[in-house]
Formats: structure tokens, C-alpha cells, sequence
């Protein structure tokens, strides 16, 4: 009885010891709820197209929308997490250079794998069928260079919520190994949806990017690596 009173007893789940871990692990499925339902192309195309539109072209708005949402929600809200009920510093998340040599070396192994199988999807029609998630996005030399840079504003939010967010913030409860673990399961269900491969593909990056964020102590490298998946991608669809 005495445990059951314990379990369910609020003060333990917000215990000194529990609180950052309870914060996390509550917060987390909240954001990404109101991300998946709130934060995409859908939900700006049936409910904002309406009344609020970049550059007279909603299709390209509903994207930067996508972006956009993912840098605030994923990103910012779990910043002011950190900052105002942690009370701690955003270099303890990944926000720092780190270990600069670990993290170049990782950078410059991954990336030709990283490019060579985004080669080879840009092949398959799931992938042909999903990206770019602007089909405009090669309309000119301007536009996929501006679309290119606006995707970083959703590798930013996406890296720092799972491998920063997520997993330094958990580290220290669960230990390095179990922390990647929890958000690379959190990261592949947010890719259900997209083209299988993706989501199969979406557990070994996880693991691969946790273990890298670890080594590095930084999310630089993850975020440049994930964004040069991505763009390497539209690249390879757009132009070859």
C-alpha cells in the first residue's frame, strides 16, 4: 500500500530526484501531439490558407509553416523549459561547440553514406511521390536555395528537441545508452506517415545521431549532417 501511495503520490514524480526526467518525459508527447496536429502542412492548407499566405503561393507557405512550427515548438518551447523551470544553461543540451575533432571526424565518415543512400531513395517512388515537401522547390535556382536554407529552421527545432531536449535531459536518469534509446523511439513514431524505408531508417539514425550528440557533446554536427540528408535528397529528385 505503502508503494502504491508512493507511485501515485504527485510530490514523487516531482521529487528533486525525478522532477527534470517527469518534465521530459510529459512534456515530450504533449509537444509532438500539438506538433503533428497542429504544426504541418495540413492544418495550415485546411484551416490558415485562408487568411494568411507568403508570396501569393500557399502551397510554399504550408511548407515554411512545417519549418517554422518545428523551430517554435520542437525548438523554443523546450529551450524555455530548460532555462525556466530547470534553471539550467542550453550548453548542458547540446547548444556548444563540444568536442570539435569528434564531431568533424563523425561529420566527414557520415556524410558520403548519408548522400549515397539519399541517392538511392531519390530512386524509389515513395520517396519521389513525398519530396521535396515543396514541389515547387526547383522552380529556379532562388527557390531552392531559399527552400535549402528555410529547412534548417526544422532540422534545428527536430535535433534539439530529440537529441538535445530528449536525450541529454534524460542521460543522467537513465544513463547515455538508455536516453538515446527513449528518443530514438519518440523520433520514429513521428515519422509514421512518411515512406517505410524512412522509418526503418529513422531507428539506425537515431542511434547513429545519439551516439555522435554523446561523443560530441554538441548538436552542431547532427543538425549540418541531417540537413545535408535532407537537401542532398531534393537534390538528387530535383535535378538528376
Amino acid at each position: 500500500m505503502n508503494r502504491l501511495k508512493s507511485l501515485i503520490c504527485p510530490d514523487g514524480f516531482f521529487s528533486r530526484e525525478n522532477k527534470k526526467s517527469t518534465v521530459i518525459l510529459l512534456s515530450a508527447p504533449m509537444i509532438l501531439t500539438t506538433f503533428h496536429y497542429f504544426g504541418m502542412k495540413n492544418f495550415y492548407l485546411n484551416h490558415l490558407a485562408q487568411t494568411f499566405i507568403l508570396f501569393e503561393n500557399s502551397e510554399l507557405t504550408s511548407t515554411l509553416y512545417t519549418f517554422f512550427s518545428s523551430f517554435i515548438l520542437l525548438g523554443w518551447i523546450p529551450a524555455l523549459i530548460i532555462k525556466f523551470v530547470f534553471h539550467e544553461p542550453l550548453s548542458a543540451y547540446g547548444v556548444q561547440i563540444g568536442d570539435i575533432r569528434f564531431g568533424i571526424k563523425s561529420f566527414l565518415f557520415l556524410a558520403p553514406v548519408m548522400i549515397v543512400l539519399t541517392h538511392l531513395s531519390s530512386r524509389t517512388e515513395p520517396f519521389l511521390l513525398e519530396y521535396p515537401l515543396y514541389k515547387g522547390a526547383s522552380s529556379s535556382l532562388w527557390m531552392f536555395s531559399f527552400y535549402s536554407l528555410s529547412y534548417l529552421m526544422f532540422y534545428l527545432g527536430w535535433e534539439f528537441f530529440f537529441r538535445g531536449y530528449m536525450q541529454f535531459g534524460l542521460q543522467e536518469k537513465f544513463g547515455g545508452w538508455n536516453a538515446i534509446l527513449v528518443q530514438t523511439l519518440a523520433s520514429c513514431l513521428l515519422h509514421i506517415g512518411k515512406p517505410s524505408a524512412e522509418i526503418y531508417g529513422s531507428i539506425l539514425g537515431g542511434v547513429v545521431w545519439g551516439m555522435m550528440a554523446w561523443g560530441s557533446h554538441s548538436l552542431l554536427f547532427i543538425i549540418l549532417l541531417h540537413w545535408l540528408l535532407g537537401v542532398s535528397l531534393d537534390v538528387f529528385i530535383s535535378y538528376f
